[in-house]
């Protein structure tokens, strides 16, 4: 018998905690990123996917007015907070909010700052993106949580307008000085496409998957993610990058790593010191090749964009310096087997998940086959999981 979906895990428990059936459920993906690591600080290019594996908001009105109420089965945990106490991350008991629930309580607090009605609401949380793993779970909670709101509060944003006040919370409250990628590919997500966002601009565009291709993700189940410090290192090397840059190309519009192209970071990489000349290149040459990425997707060279990846891979293996050995044996096994375009880790790195495009006919034997060399190099077994390119978040019709 199969198990139950998260979504109809979600309205399970909500007619067990709250004895009613929900008035509706929001759905919010999380995300995959194939090319443009590392780039959304440096106000490069980044070209993510929102996957079919999401976070789900079983919702209803609140029992009384201000009053949320939050039940999140997969963590075996409730929580309940007024709206007024938002400010203070206390519940409703006066002590502090678990930290889980900071990401919820959060997007209330930044709709609220932005004048939008947040109303109390009775809420159960299931998902199936798993946590740690680079595919951007808490901002697929962010997200299915600012969707529950905007039906109980009957006021509309444009998505990416939705996914902007959703890092807010995700930065400002949660305090995780996260961009932009996460909460705008699921919010803004199309089926069977990439998205291609301007860090800086914010334009972006969707680029079809050509025919034939299949997205898998490989789960190393390392969960030694990147660490705040490691991260902040790697931002401040960037932005000692640009100065040392700047100064060498006498250039005072040189913002960021994004505004110095292959050829200029070659002729002046000698003016930074080795580790912060590592860390440049590989954000130029990334920046360059997710320029390129489109164009490639457009007219169906995949196998060509699939290099890119490998190429990425290698990047930030050797000059940024956020794999491991777990990541490396993971793309390595994909690169090797047969209908593989291209792997990479995505995410941060130092643990986490691989993506792989892969042809869709070769799908079934590369599972197993990966799964296998995985094991047998680190006698870890991963997790891996056929994925399609989906919808952005919203409402699941009545009937789901």
């Amino acid at each position: 018998m199969p198990s139950a979906s998260p979504a109809q895990r979600a309205t399970a428990a909500f007619q067990a905690a709250f004895h009613t059936d929900p008035a509706f459920t929001a759905r919010a993906p999380g995300r995959v990123n194939l090319l443009g690591e590392h780039v959304d600080y440096n106000a490069g290019w980044v070209l993510p996917a929102a996957i079919d594996r999401a976070a789900y908001v079983a919702a209803g009105p609140a029992a009384e007015d201000g009053l949320v109420e939050i039940v999140a089965p997969d963590l075996g945990a409730q929580v309940s907070f007024r709206l007024a106490d938002l400010h203070n991350k206390l519940d409703s008991l006066g002590a502090e909010l678990p930290r889980w629930a900071w990401y919820p309580a959060g997007v209330a607090w930044a709709l609220a700052e932005q004048g939008l009605a947040v109303t109390g609401l009775r809420a159960v949380l299931a998902s199936d993106v798993p946590v740690g793993a680079g595919l951007s779970s808490s901002a697929a909670v962010e997200v299915a949580f600012a969707t529950a709101w905007q039906h109980l509060g009957g006021w509309r944003l444009p998505a990416l307008e939705m996914a902007r006040l959703c890092q807010r919370a995700e930065n400002q409250y949660v305090g995780v000085n996260s961009g932009l990628m996460d909460q705008f590919a699921s919010a803004c997500g199309q089926a069977g496409r990439l998205l291609r966002l301007d860090c800086r601009t914010l334009a972006w565009q969707a680029v079809p998957l050509p025919p034939g291709v299949s997205i898998v993700v490989a789960d190393t189940t390392l969960r030694r993610e990147l660490g705040q410090s490691a991260y902040n290192q790697r931002r401040a090397e960037c932005e000692e990058a640009v100065r040392g840059l700047r100064a060498a190309l006498h250039d005072e519009s040189i913002q960021a790593l994004r505004d110095v192209s292959p050829a200029d970071f070659n002729a002046h990489a000698a003016a930074l010191e080795p580790v912060v000349a590592r860390r440049a290149r590989h954000v130029v040459e990334e920046c360059a090749r997710t320029e390129a990425a489109v164009g490639l997707l457009q007219a169906g060279r995949v196998a060509d964009f699939g290099a890119l990846m490998n190429a990425c891979h290698a990047s930030l293996r050797d000059l940024y310096e956020v794999s491991g050995p777990e990541l490396d044996a993971m793309a390595s096994a994909a690169q090797a087997l047969p209908g593989c375009y291209g792997a990479r880790l995505t995410g941060a790195g130092f643990g986490g998940c691989t993506v792989n495009l892969v042809a869709s006919e070769a799908v079934a034997a590369f599972v197993p086959a990966l799964a296998a060399a995985y094991h047998g190099a680190t006698g870890l077994t991963a997790e891996i999981y056929v994925c399609q390119a989906a919808a952005g978040a919203g409402l699941l019709p009545p009937t789901e």
